[in-house]
């Protein structure tokens, strides 16, 4: 379920909220933002993406290094401070392994999975 509430007079929106909200946050809402607020019932079944045809057909062309990037970036952090999460590795290092110029050791592949909270499995593909 989504509610969005949007400023008086405009189509800015507010704020969202999202996920399962309890009926009492939604007549709270309601009554302090009257028909200024939309409430969306989004009742679509998420996808496991690892078990679509989609993924199946790229998975052999992902790199680990693409997984590092793809885990990182969806983080906002840079290649620097990837590198200091993880040890006081230098940007250089994690740059050479997003390009595949550096394979991922085991170490390296644990301390990845740690910080994502990911399975180590998922830094050791090629």
């Amino acid at each position: 379920m989504l509610a969005v509430v949007k400023k008086p007079h405009t189509d800015t929106m507010l704020f969202e909220i999202k996920g399962d909200i309890p009926n009492q946050v939604l007549d709270y809402i309601q009554q302090q933002f009257g028909q200024n607020v939309e409430i969306i019932e989004d009742n679509e079944e998420l996808v496991n993406i690892f078990e679509t045809d989609w993924y199946k057909q790229i998975s052999p062309t992902i790199t680990s290094g693409d997984v590092v990037r793809i885990y990182r970036e969806n983080l906002g952090l840079s290649q620097m401070e990837l590198g200091q999460e993880l040890g006081n590795l230098t940007e250089d290092f994690i740059v050479e392994i997003e390009c595949g110029e550096r394979k991922i050791n085991q170490n390296i592949a644990e301390k990845l999975g740690k910080f994502f909270g990911i399975p180590v499995d998922r830094f050791i593909l090629n």
